[in-house]
């Protein structure tokens, strides 16, 4: 879906099967924004968001193709519990992505969800804070994301391959709230998106 963040990703797409974390200044940067087209094409099964920090917009979500019967909200009020829930998600490869809002996680939880990651072809995502760039990770893929323009602006911290020290500008579609209860859906701004199927390699579409 982003042709200059394709390029720099190994496989030129989300890797499935991994940890891969999006640390991001705050939440609602435009995380979902930039995986809306691998969340629409692996939308033939469940998407999971655990601990998001808002509701997800039922409208936004049907607007940008996701459907609205796929998506499965999980809230733990223990980290214990969030853990748990996102490792069993994994290990039953039950959905077709897990997105993780997490603010702290230790070393050995990320080793914990990574292999259990790798014995599914799930989409596997963890967004956390930009501060967390300095913790070590097992994740074969980590993303500093920060707002930027009419889109967001990316460094690659980590990634199979040759490290990018320079940092990439990704325009992002216009699109309403997606995680907010007050979004507000305008559909003359683009046409929607028609979710496709599940890529026979064990990569998403950018």
């Amino acid at each position: 879906g982003y042709a200059v963040l394709s390029a720099e990703l190994p496989g030129g797409g989300w890797p499935l099967g991994t940890l891969i974390e999006l640390l991001v200044q705050q939440p609602g940067v435009g995380e979902v924004r930039l995986l809306r087209p691998a969340l629409a094409a692996v939308s033939r099964r469940p998407i999971a968001f655990v601990q998001p920090p808002h509701s997800p917009n039922s409208l936004a979500f049907a607007y940008l193709g996701v459907p609205l019967e796929k998506l499965l909200q999980v809230r733990a009020s223990k980290l214990a519990d969030a853990l748990w829930s996102a490792e069993q998600i994994l290990k039953t490869g039950s959905c077709g992505a897990l997105v993780f809002w997490q603010q702290y996680a230790r070393t050995e939880s990320l080793r914990r969800l990574h292999m259990a990651a790798q014995s599914s072809e799930t989409l596997f995502l963890m967004v956390r804070p930009l501060a967390s760039a300095a913790d070590s990770s097992p994740a074969t893929l980590r993303l500093c994301v920060r707002p930027a323009g009419d889109g967001i602006a990316v460094d690659i911290i980590k990634r199979k391959g040759p490290i990018r020290a320079e940092r990439l500008s990704v325009t992002l579609q216009p699109s309403p709230v997606l995680l907010s209860p007050h979004a507000r859906v305008r559909r003359h701004t683009s046409t929607p998106v028609v979710a496709g199927s599940v890529p026979s390699t064990l990569v998403a579409p950018v």
